[in-house]
């Protein structure tokens, strides 16, 4: 019992003496920021598309979902022949949408009853990527002849988008250096080494309609334009300041 009061009266003068180390220590004090420009660089480069992405659906109605899906069925894989035939790889192929929604007729004014299932409605989407832009109109044109029926999108990108956006990224660079300068020079400091960087890449190809004709009405290739792509870049460039001019 002794020896066991004798440990516990040890253990208080311990635990005291550590108290009275650790207040007697100073604060640490704040981390003080250091004075810094931060600015946001905009940097822009354009490139024509080497490549067009379509968006092709067939839609067949009939009385079962099994005739309508057998319709869509014929269709969609004589569509994807003939895109095959126009050197559409495989890679390039691929079903972006399947819906199979039932027909409802509903009760006009003074007929009896509840709306009731009259057909069905089945549609496949496939989503195309062409290579040759020069053969984008061949294309759609080929589809629309062999049963693709409903408007669709057409959207104009880059397979390597690598080369543009180093393009933007070095003149948004060259921007905020710029701003940087400019606001130093403003405020009488001198403007010193990059502290931070971070970039923000925002490109969206505009999607461009098109809608299916009757193939009689398309007699000759559907004129196609892919104009130029814009790629845009921000950088956000934190400066710190050497000192006062």
């Amino acid at each position: 019992m002794t020896h066991l009061r004798s440990l516990a009266a040890m253990s208080a003068v311990t635990f005291l003496l550590a108290t009275q180390a650790a207040m007697a220590q100073p604060a640490t004090p704040a981390t003080t920021l250091q004075p810094r420009i931060v600015v946001t660089g905009e940097g822009e480069a354009t490139a024509r598309p080497d490549m067009a992405v379509l968006t092709l659906s067939v839609m067949r109605e009939a009385a079962t979902a099994r005739e309508a899906m057998d319709g869509v069925n014929t269709d969609v894989a004589e569509v994807i022949e003939a895109m095959k035939q126009a050197g559409v790889e495989d890679r390039d192929l691929q079903t972006s949408g399947l819906q199979i929604n039932p027909r409802y007729h509903y009760p006009r004014d003074g007929e009896e009853g509840q709306p009731r299932i009259d057909g069905y409605q089945v549609t496949n989407t496939l989503t195309v990527r062409v290579r040759e832009i020069d053969k984008a109109g061949e294309v759609i044109d080929r589809s629309v002849t062999l049963g693709v029926n409903q408007g669709g999108n057409i959207q104009f990108t880059n397979a390597d988008t690598r080369p543009v956006l180093a393009e933007a990224r070095k003149d948004a660079v060259k921007d905020a250096m710029d701003k940087a300068r400019t606001l130093a020079e403003a405020a009488g400091v001198t403007l010193g080494p990059i502290l931070e960087i971070s970039e923000q890449t925002g490109y969206m190809p505009p999607p461009r309609p098109f809608m299916a004709r009757a193939a009689a009405d398309m007699a000759e290739k559907a004129p196609i334009e892919a104009g130029e792509n814009t790629y845009n870049v921000l950088v956000n460039v934190t400066f710190g300041i050497a000192g006062s001019e």
